[in-house]
């Protein structure tokens, strides 16, 4: 039978809904051709978004399991691979122990040791170079997010070559699809923080323009994961402390995006972009990614050796990368990308590195307090509930208070773990504020999951609002 919703005829409403419909480029059934919904494409019903498409990275999690390392990639026939890791990595004695496994194992494994902390358009041409004369089953990548970035490009432009720019997002790069699946890639985290084992996404500075910016699409995914909290007791508390702000930015900003029914369904599946808005899915990873770095983060700075909070905070690490792998990530992140490609001179403590640099944990969560001040309006519910999944005592607090509640409860930790207090702890000034804002409107692919689009002067006072955070 057909469905019955009362009333008749194009009546005044209908009309206007027609006309709304139409603004948004979809055509409706006139009223002889109306039947019932179900039997219409969906385009007539629903002109935004309704599928949740979930990927994720098969993974082996738990104390010790880098020693299954070699098992893993003889199952995924993988008998010649690339290790990349960087050098740092080489006096902790992990890429020892993991050479040692590959070799009990059979594997035939050839070291670049050379993967840039936090990399550049010229250490990607780097090792790009080096694997182009290579031939390998698959790649191995032993680092934090630095070092699995590297190996996902070594990868891209080694099976797919092309000029650096042309995989790069639009505006700033050619957008280019990747033309196809790439080799297996297999990560080994060493840091709680970036996820970047979850995620189809590679980022990078560009020097000549001093912006960082990025990478996406499906099939730059690793094809495993080998996560062992272990590999991470040696991270200092400085590095501990910008990874694990890494984790609660992506997690917060995944949970609070706009939501992935709010935004205009794509032409096709395949023009479906990664990060496609919060949902129900990526919510549960988030949501406990929040809690556990919220629980477990001040822990693991101020005690390396606690492996029950290294445990968790690796856990919250992969939860985050699954969440905002899927839902993305928004404002925070767009404005981390210029502070770290304008960087003066400021050098992170604990970080061996030969050239002014800010981290990318740090760089995306200086601004983190004023953008959830500045998001909490469109969602103000969500923002609480993130509040107090960190701890904080929300009972009788008014919904119009979340955005400050969260922003004290994030400026919390980042005190009690010894963060720089806002972009001026990195060395920036109002003056730089215009420049900064410039370099945040390029970051496209990310604003447009906020769930408040910001104006540049939106933007403006939030760099302000961020040139000290207490």
């Amino acid at each position: 039978m057909p469905c019955s919703h009362g009333g008749n005829g194009d009546g005044s409403i209908v009309a206007r809904s027609r006309a709304l419909f139409a603004d948004a480029g979809v055509t409706l059934p006139s009223p002889a051709e109306r039947r019932c919904p179900l039997s219409q494409p969906l385009d007539y019903v629903v002109p935004t978004e309704t599928v949740i498409p979930v990927s994720t990275t098969p993974t082996k999690f738990g104390f010790g399991a880098t020693e299954e390392l070699g098992y893993e990639l003889n199952r995924m026939g993988l008998k010649r691979v690339v290790v990349v890791s960087d050098a740092n990595l080489s006096k902790t004695g992990l890429l020892e122990k993991v050479e040692g496994v590959l070799a009990r194992d059979g594997i035939d494994a050839e070291a670049y040791y050379r993967a840039h902390v936090e990399p550049t358009d010229a250490s990607f041409r780097e090792a790009i170079d080096f694997i182009k004369s290579r031939t390998f089953d698959g790649i191995v990548a032993v680092g934090g997010g630095s070092v699995i970035d590297t190996a996902k490009a070594m990868n891209l432009y080694g099976t797919y070559p092309a000029d650096l720019l042309d995989y790069i997002n639009a505006p700033i790069g050619g957008g280019k699809a990747v033309p196809g699946p790439l080799k297996p890639l297999v990560a080994v985290p060493t840091t709680a923080g970036t996820g970047s084992e979850a995620t189809t996404v590679i980022v990078l500075d560009l020097l000549d323009l001093k912006v960082k910016t990025g990478i996406s699409h499906q099939y730059i995914r690793p094809s495993m994961a080998v996560i062992d909290p272990l590999n991470t007791v040696t991270m200092p508390p400085t590095v501990t402390a910008a990874s694990g702000m890494d984790v609660l930015t992506h997690a917060i900003e995944s949970y609070t995006a706009v939501p992935f029914h709010a935004r205009p369904k794509p032409a096709s599946p395949a023009a479906r972009p990664p990060y496609i808005g919060s949902n129900l899915i990526a919510d549960l990873w988030s949501r406990k990614a929040i809690e556990l770095a919220g629980r477990y983060i001040r822990r693991a700075v101020l005690s390396p050796y606690d492996l029950e909070a290294r445990y968790h905070m690796m856990a919250a690490s992969t939860f985050a990368g699954i969440g905002f792998g899927n839902a993305g990530v928004h404002v925070p992140h767009a404005m981390g990308y210029p502070i770290a490609g304008m960087v003066k001179e400021y050098r992170p403590p604990d970080y061996v590195v030969d050239e002014a640099m800010v981290p990318h944990g740090i760089s995306v969560s200086v601004t983190a307090p004023a953008c959830f001040r500045f998001t909490s309006v469109a969602h103000p519910r969500r923002h609480l509930d993130v509040a107090e999944a960190l701890g904080a005592d929300v009972e009788g607090l008014p919904l119009a208070e979340a955005g400050e509640c969260l922003a004290e409860t994030l400026t919390d930790i980042m005190r009690d773990i010894k963060f720089p207090n806002g972009i001026g702890g990195l060395g920036y000034e109002a003056g730089d504020i215009p420049q900064l804002v410039e370099g945040t409107l390029k970051q496209q692919r990310l604003l447009v999951v906020s769930p408040v689009t910001p104006t540049p002067e939106d933007l403006s006072r939030i760099f302000n609002e961020s040139l000290t955070n207490w």
